[in-house]
């Protein structure tokens, strides 16, 4: 505050005449408001009679009758949040974010904001209503709980086509939508237990009718989760408790009510007596435990179906119930839940041959289950009924198996002063079987040898036809637990080898970094993992091997990132794709494998001060209070770091997926084998000390267009910053500018100008 003649009180109150109020703090500020009377009561507000602005030592004629100015002596006060005026296409005229901010104490804000649009001819264009509060308690948690309510009237959602010619048809008054945020984060702390929030849930459509951020409103699905989890003090026991919600711009909505884990750490039985280790083979045994059980509602309901057999009641397609407390014996009747029980023993690792590992396990499931479905012929409608028996429900499983794992090493060295000093290459084969047996003839698990009447197949061939003994010669098994929470056990007996080779290559470098000779070689990494897995099902009657799967990665010079995943089937097909028990071997061509679907990916970030990113340049006072601040914890989240002259991060990515046999003509259109080819582009460059330029891109390699390209800037002007983007072509065209005063006493001094896909 500068005047021309200053009086205080004994309140401490400032009078001046003439005077000049300003957040710049130059001797000769860009810009101040200009007052002939002017009262400041420190640490709480500036009250003024008629003024105006001045800019660069130009006045304008923006002003008003008189002037009020927060300037709290705290960084968060209680205070109106003045509206901003904007104009959209399809609602007319509208003020946004008008509200208050209230200041409940140190650790909770309150804002309670609103839009409201003036509407197109005779319709009102609806309102938006916001709740906020972020709350926080130092070193224990914080978290933010953001809640939105939006009132649009269908004639701007439904376009003027969009006419029910239904005579009893009313049309809705209005559409009404909400949405919660909420993100809740604790602070870590040893030996107690962890709540977290991270919830994203509201009406289908809210988003792509109010949101603003081109992310949100291209989002197809949100989740949620609610957890709680602890690891209990002196014991091997853990626990997590989660609620979880997902739901998709379809409509479609599945919750976990709740999701209990319960895990006990690796015990070694010999300990529980006090034994002295005296290296005896079952020291090794040890025994592992873990238990899930889940809760999971879906307003999914699927659809009624039993292998194309007639079905009472059975449907082919399923259908979605809206999502409301008068659905809810539905909802109940469609939940899926049940529990399950995993025992893993481990007998411990035995050299063989020295340098093989061999690794035997044992492992033991449950399923608890409250119901179970039983299946029952009706004759007369010549159809299956399927009922769902309550009570309470076991099922087991066993299965066994062992590995053999080693290790081998190749390594070339090189002698001498040169900048390589060595190679070494690691390769790690395994073998391993797996053994389940046959559950199929078990009458707890599976509904076998059904008289199904006169029923016959499509190719006219009964059901119930019987050998000379009177047994069924291709008997039908249904699961009692099919489209249940848990997969129960293989109905067929399972006895499958399985090949992983793991490669690692590493080189050994000179130091030309090192002066002191403490560190004169460094490790190098050329290849972190290129793995190859397969496997061959000893009791299946045909297909025996499985696809070979190939996993590659590394890391270039620390800043390029390549990934690749590839699957190859060694088996022929026929002209409709189906494979067939032929290997590709067997063909003129003797190919070995055929590539079925194949993904790679590169990434590269660099800039120039990598993991040097703190700023040593001077900020302002963020924008915004610290408690309240729309939707981010950081108030310097959105600021620019003009330490880093430039930066880029860019990654390119292809998927490839076998299209199948050319097909005869005319008979179906065949896929496209490359599904997937877009680069993204990410940078900033800075011009000049105080201005910074940004670009985001991305390219579609199979629509051969650029997808939502946008440029953006920032202008360091001191006690002022202008900020702008600009979208050039696509749904999402449009430029955005705003110039506003840097300080947060005078967050309100800006001026924007926008035209988007909302408003153009």
């Amino acid at each position: 505050m500068h005047a021309e003649t200053i009086k205080k009180n004994e309140l401490n109150e400032i009078f001046g005449r003439n005077g000049r109020y300003t957040t710049c703090n130059l001797e000769n500020p860009h810009f101040f408001i200009n007052a002939t009377r002017m009262k400041m009561i420190p640490k709480e507000k500036v009250v003024t009679g008629p003024f105006n602005m001045v800019i660069g030592d130009i006045p304008t004629p923006l002003g008003f009758l008189f002037g009020y100015f927060p300037t709290p002596g705290k960084s968060r006060a209680s205070g109106l949040l003045f509206p901003t005026f904007g104009q959209t296409s399809d609602r007319g005229f509208a003020l946004r974010n008008g509200g208050y901010y209230w200041v409940v104490n140190d650790n909770v804000g309150v804002r309670l904001t609103g839009d409201i649009y003036s509407g197109i001819g005779n319709s009102f264009g609806g309102y938006n209503l916001m709740a906020e509060t972020q709350y926080l308690k130092r070193y224990s948690y914080n978290g933010l709980l953001n809640f939105s309510y939006s009132v649009r009237p269908p004639d701007i959602i439904l376009p003027s086509n969009s006419i029910n010619t239904n005579p009893e048809y009313r049309k809705p008054r209005s559409a009404r939508t909400l949405w919660v945020n909420w993100n809740h984060t604790p602070t870590p702390r040893p030996g107690g237990g962890r709540f977290s929030a991270s919830v994203a849930a509201g009406s289908p459509d809210f988003n792509r009718q109010n949101s603003y951020d081109q992310r949100r409103y291209l989002a197809a699905a949100f989740n949620s989760t609610i957890q709680y989890s602890k690891t209990i003090r002196n014991s091997p026991v853990n626990y997590n408790v989660q609620l979880t919600q997902s739901q998709n711009t379809n409509g479609l909505m599945t919750f976990t009510l709740p999701s209990v884990t319960v895990g006990v750490a690796r015990q070694y039985p010999y300990e529980w007596f006090g034994l002295t280790p005296k290296g005896k083979f079952y020291e090794q045994l040890s025994i592992s435990y873990d238990l899930q059980a889940r809760n999971e509602l879906s307003n999914q309901i699927p659809a009624r179906t039993l292998n194309g057999l007639p079905l009472l009641g059975g449907t082919n397609e399923g259908s979605q119930i809206p999502v409301r407390f008068s659905n809810l014996r539905p909802f109940l009747r469609n939940a899926r839940n049940g529990m399950q029980h995993d025992f893993q023993i481990s007998l411990g690792n035995y050299p063989v041959l020295k340098n093989i590992i061999l690794t035997p396990s044992v492992r033991y499931r449950q399923y608890w289950f409250g119901q179970r479905l039983s299946y029952e012929y009706n004759e007369v409608a010549r159809a299956i009924r399927i009922d769902t028996v309550r009570g309470f429900n076991v099922v087991s499983e066993r299965a066994a198996g062992l590995s053999l794992t080693t290790n081998l090493y190749g390594t070339l060295v090189r002698k001498g002063t040169h900048k390589i000093q060595a190679i070494r290459h690691k390769l790690t084969p395994s073998v391993s079987y797996s053994y389940s047996p046959d559950y199929t003839g078990r009458s707890s698990l599976n509904w076998v040898n059904p008289d199904l009447g006169s029923l016959t197949n499509a190719q006219g061939q009964s059901y119930n036809q019987r050998d000379s003994r009177g047994r069924i010669l291709n008997p039908l098994s249904f699961s009692r637990y099919n489209n249940f929470l848990y997969s129960t056990p293989n109905t067929i007996r399972a006895s499958a080898i399985s090949f992983t080779l793991n490669n690692q290559v590493e080189m050994k470098v000179r130091n030309n970094n090192d002066t002191t000779g403490t560190t004169p070689f460094e490790k190098v990494s050329l290849i972190d993992g290129l793995d190859f897995s397969t496997a061959y099902n000893i009791a299946a009657d045909s297909l025996n091997l499985q696809p070979l799967f190939m996993n590659f990665h590394t890391q270039v010079a620390r800043k390029l990132s390549v990934n690749a995943t590839a699957s190859f089937s060694f088996y022929q097909r026929d002209s409709t794709g189906r494979e067939l028990n032929r290997f590709l071997l067997e063909q003129s061509s003797r190919r070995l494998a055929r590539l079925q679907t194949a993904d790679f990916s590169l990434n590269y970030q660099f800039n120039p001060s990598q993991g040097k990113r703190k700023s040593t340049v001077k900020r302002d006072v963020a924008p915004t209070n610290t408690l309240g601040s729309p939707n981010r914890i950081n108030p310097y989240e959105e600021y620019v770091d003009f330490d880093i002259p430039w930066e880029l991060t860019s990654s390119f990515a292809i998927n490839y997926t076998d299209p199948g046999p050319i097909p005869s003509r005319g008979t179906y259109l065949r896929p496209r084998a490359i599904a997937r080819a877009s680069l993204n582009v990410t940078g900033s460059v800075k011009l000049t000390p105080n201005f910074r330029f940004g670009y985001t891109t991305s390219y579609d390699f199979i629509s051969k267009r650029p997808v939502a390209p946008m440029l953006d800037f920032y202008r360091d002007l001191h006690c002022w910053q202008i900020s702008g983007t600009w979208t050039p072509f696509g749904e999402f065209r449009g430029y955005g500018v705003t110039i506003s005063a840097k300080s947060s006493l005078l967050q309100d001094l800006k001026l924007n100008r926008n035209r988007s896909f909302w408003n153009r």
